[in-house]
C-alpha cells in the first residue's frame, strides 16, 4: 500500500509541475475547519438516573488548494476515549490527512481519506451531530481510512467510485497485508431523487478455522423536495468481523419536513437484526425532534429517542443537541 501511495504522489507531483505553464500564477488558498457537537441529555423511565452536559465531538483542521487541480486537508477528531475507568477523558485522532487531484469529471483522493460507504446516506440524513447514519452507528464500516479513492462522473445522472483501503479504520494502524475493496454507484434519475448501491469486501481470510472475508452490501433511495425529504436504506453485512455465518442486516427510514424558514421537524426509525439472533446488539430505535437554525453556522435540536433491544429493557432519552460549524 505504501508503494502504491508513493507512486500516486509522484505521478500527481509530475502532472502538477507540467501544469505550471499557466498564464496566471495560481494563488494558494486555504481555510480552517471547525466543527463542534455538544448536547444536554436526560434519561427517562429506567434511565432517569442518567443526565448531564456532553461534548460529543470536535473536528479541527485546515483545507487548502495548492494548484487548480491539487488540494488537500488535515483534520483532527477529538472525542471520548470510551474506556471505562480511564483517567483520560478525551483523545485526539487524525481523521483526515489527504491530497485530492481533480481533472475534468475524475477525482482521485489518497492518504487518510474519507470513505464513500455511507457518505451519501449521511449527507441525506443531515443530522450527524444528533446521530450517525445507520452503517456508522452500528459499526458496519468506518467513515475514514488509509487508502486510495477514485470517483468518476459519467453523466449528470450517474457517478461511480472505487476504493482500496487498509480496512482498519482511521483509529487503528494496519496490522496485516489484507485490504478492503469497495465499489459504488450513485444515480440521479430525476430531479430530487438519489439512488445508491454499494459493495465492499474486506479480505481477512486465512487458514484459521472460521475466518472468512467480510462483505458489505447496501442500497439507498431518497427523495428531496423543498418542503420535505424521505429516505430509506437497507444494509447487509456477511461474516461480521470475519466470523463465518455471523451475518447482520438492518434498515433505516428517515424524513424531514419544513415547518418554517428556520425550523424543521425530523424523524427516523432503525431496525438492526442478526442471523439466528447471534448478536446482543439487535433492536429498534425511534428518533423524533425539531431543528432550529438561527444562522448557517449554528443548529439547535431538541429531540427524543428510544432504543428497544431484542434482549433487555428499553431506554429513552430527551436531548438538546447543538452543532457549531465554520
Amino acid at each position: 500500500m505504501k508503494k502504491i501511495l508513493m507512486s500516486v504522489v509522484l505521478i500527481i507531483a509530475c502532472m502538477s509541475s507540467f501544469g505550471q505553464e499557466e498564464k496566471k500564477k495560481f494563488q494558494i488558498t486555504g481555510k480552517p475547519i471547525v466543527t463542534v457537537f455538544a448536547n444536554y441529555h436526560a434519561g427517562l423511565g429506567d434511565a432517569n438516573k442518567e443526565s448531564g452536559f456532553a461534548l460529543d465531538r470536535a473536528y479541527l483542521g485546515y483545507q487548502f488548494s495548492l494548484t487548480e487541480k491539487l488540494s488537500g486537508k488535515v483534520v483532527f477528531d477529538m472525542g471520548s476515549t470510551k474506556v471505562d475507568g480511564a483517567d483520560l477523558e478525551r483523545v485526539a485522532y487524525i481523521k483526515n490527512a489527504m491530497l485530492s487531484w481533480k481533472t475534468g469529471d475524475f477525482t482521485l483522493d489518497f492518504g487518510l481519506i474519507g470513505l464513500e460507504q455511507f457518505n451519501v446516506q449521511e449527507k441525506f440524513w443531515g443530522y450527524r451531530y444528533i446521530m450517525k447514519s445507520f452503517q456508522d452507528e452500528y459499526k458496519f464500516g468506518s467513515s475514514a481510512d488509509m487508502g486510495i479513492l477514485g470517483r468518476y462522473k459519467f453523466t449528470k445522472w450517474l457517478s461511480a467510485d472505487i476504493t482500496i483501503s487498509n480496512g482498519e479504520g482511521y483509529k487503528k494502524l494496519n496490522g496485516d497485508n489484507k485490504y478492503r475493496y469497495a465499489v459504488g454507484a450513485t444515480l440521479f434519475p430525476v430531479k430530487g431523487l438519489t439512488i445508491r448501491a454499494y459493495y465492499d469486501l474486506a479480505s481477512k481470510s486465512s487458514d484459521a478455522d472460521g475466518l472468512k472475508d467480510q462483505q458489505n452490501l447496501a442500497f439507498f433511495a431518497g427523495y428531496k423536495h423543498k418542503l420535505f425529504s424521505l429516505g430509506g436504506e437497507y444494509n447487509q453485512m456477511f461474516n461480521t468481523k470475519s466470523k463465518e455465518d455471523k451475518d447482520q442486516n438492518g434498515f433505516s427510514v428517515y424524513s424531514t419536513v419544513k415547518l418554517a424558514e428556520k425550523f424543521d421537524a425530523f424523524g427516523r426509525y432503525d431496525n438492526l437484526a442478526s442471523k439466528d439472533d447471534w448478536s446482543s446488539a439487535d433492536g429498534q430505535r425511534v428518533l423524533i425532534g425539531i431543528q432550529y437554525s438561527p444562522i448557517k453556522q449554528l443548529k439547535i435540536a431538541p429531540n427524543f429517542s428510544t432504543w428497544n433491544p431484542r434482549d433487555g429493557k428499553s431506554s429513552s432519552f430527551a436531548y438538546l443537541n447543538i452543532e457549531f460549524k465554520l
